[in-house]
């Protein structure tokens, strides 16, 4: 069931990236460029592989995949937060508004994609319900 309700809430997620982005682009919202957000996400970029290498590394010396699943995750993680760092920082630097919904969109797929795996994942489960 928790699988299920994970990827039902990606995928209202994503549909949301969706609707938001295009209507930013539509009525060319400008984004406010925030010393915060490049910074948190910055470190994210930076922070989340090196997490995820020794996640990994940790659940294979344990022998846990469900360690080894999250750090996968984490890899995800830092995936999107490149994506976002390229939509904010082009705004920032050179007052590309578009680049954030952009970005935005860019991710949905990856977003969409996790949400149907964990749609599956919850259909394929033999689990009691």
């Amino acid at each position: 069931m928790t699988h299920g309700i994970i990827g039902w809430s990606f995928l209202a997620l994503a549909t949301y990236i969706v609707v938001k982005s295009v209507i930013t682009l539509w009525e060319r919202e400008l984004p406010e460029a925030s010393p915060i957000g490049l910074t948190i996400l910055l470190l994210s970029v930076l922070i989340m592989p090196l997490i995820a290498r020794a996640s990994r590394k940790v659940a294979r010396a344990l022998g846990s995949r469900a360690l080894e699943a999250d750090s996968a995750q984490t890899s995800l993680r830092a995936y999107l937060s490149v994506i976002a760092l390229a939509g904010v920082g082009l705004n920032a630097a050179l007052g590309w508004w578009w680049a954030d919904p952009l970005a935005a969109l860019g991710m949905v797929p990856i977003i969409a994609k996790e949400g149907l795996g964990g749609i599956r994942r919850e259909d394929a489960c033999d689990c009691p319900r």
